[in-house]
């Protein structure tokens, strides 16, 4: 129907005083393995520490995280999606991972970085090298999904404003199998290669008529329902959340983030970072 949906003026597309690059990967699965996997929190645990200290073991690195296990996790629907939450072993209510949580944006966006509205307000910890950023899971078909990290960065000493043409584009690698059908390690060092392993490895079409879900999949079965809900609204003739026809309506769109006091964002090992044109450029020039 008209008018035509309008991309959403979500932060990580508008913030001002930033700039951008993006990255992409053709993955071999269905795009909703992809979007429920950040419906999962304790798989950061697992995937990101546990098998993250086996990479590191195989490719010969020395460093090792410490494993903190979940102690409580909770997620609340809000208007753009869902907002996840969690206390860390030796937590509490008043960590910031417990009250701002992680959103995820309906249907197929998972919002990480730095807040999208205090870039420049010194009330929050700014300490970032990300602003605003989104991973994106985009269905080519029902077996690919065209993935993309946006991310901004708040602008530094010698940025200037970018035109589109001026965005810089990557390909972080796609986890792959080495000729005796053992995983290549050097592949599987950065939160954007593991993923995706973890997804292309339950085929194309996650089998899900034998799972058991339990108490930490709560995310996923709400996640479930408002697919079911919002399918049925389309059904009736409406429009999901996250359709935007109004341009009043389509105003700047902020998130608040978790301020990642266990993850080190220094570090470059979350997300697609490691892989950023623009911390490359960065780091040679000697401003991270």
């Amino acid at each position: 129907p008209q008018p035509v949906p309008l991309i959403p003026n979500y932060d990580v597309f508008a913030a001002t005083g930033v700039v951008r690059d993006i990255g992409y990967a053709e993955l071999a699965c269905n795009w909703l393995q992809c979007q429920e996997n950040s419906l999962d929190p304790v798989h950061l645990e697992w995937l990101h520490v546990a098998w993250a200290n086996f990479i590191r073991e195989m490719n010969g690195e020395e460093e090792r995280r410490t494993r903190r296990a979940h102690k409580v996790i909770a997620f609340d629907e809000f208007e753009h999606g869902i907002i996840k939450r969690r206390i860390w072993e030796g937590g509490s209510e008043e960590d910031t991972e417990w009250k701002d949580g992680h959103p995820i944006v309906f249907p197929n966006y998972l919002r990480q970085g730095g807040d999208g509205f205090n870039l420049s307000t010194p009330t929050r910890n700014q300490a970032f090298l990300i602003g605003p950023a989104f991973q994106i899971r985009t269905p080519i078909d029902d077996e690919t999904t065209a993935h993309w990290w946006v991310a901004c960065y708040p602008m530094v000493d010698g940025d200037t404003e970018q035109t589109p043409e001026e965005i810089p584009f990557y390909m972080p690698p796609v986890p792959s199998l080495d000729e005796n059908g053992q995983p290549v390690y050097e592949e599987l060092r950065s939160n954007s290669a593991q993923d995706p392993a973890a997804w292309i490895t339950q085929g194309a079409i996650a089998d899900r008529t034998g799972e058991h879900l339990g108490r930490s999949d709560k995310g996923i079965i709400m996640f479930r329902q408002m697919l079911e809900d919002n399918m049925r609204r389309v059904e009736d003739g409406g429009d999901p959340i996250e359709v935007y026809r109004d341009p009043e309506q389509n105003t700047y769109i902020p998130f608040m983030t978790e301020q990642h006091n266990y993850v080190d964002t220094s570090s470059r090992q979350g997300a697609a970072t490691m892989y950023s044109p623009i911390l490359d450029r960065r780091e040679a020039a000697g401003k991270i």
